[in-house]
């Protein structure tokens, strides 16, 4: 089921506002219970998580900045 223009933009919405923080927070809380690796792993760590954070929601962003495509064009 494809998600239309406005769903997408809302769930966009949702997504940042919301679930990254609680993402953010769950990941830092990840990292603390390792006890504080070197820093190049650490910075690995968060952009591997960062880069994973991603990889479910492409869909929802994709094309979410750009103008709405169902509105009819203006003359």
């Amino acid at each position: 089921m494809a998600l239309s223009y406005k769903a997408r933009r809302r769930w966009s919405l949702v997504i940042l506002l919301i679930g990254l923080p609680l993402y953010i927070v769950l990941a830092v809380t990840l990292v603390d219970l390792i006890d504080r690796p070197p820093v190049w792993l650490e910075l690995l760590i968060y952009v591997g998580l960062g880069f994973l954070w991603m990889l479910p929601f492409r869909f929802v962003f994709l094309g979410v900045g750009q103008s709405d495509p169902d509105t009819p064009p203006e003359e």
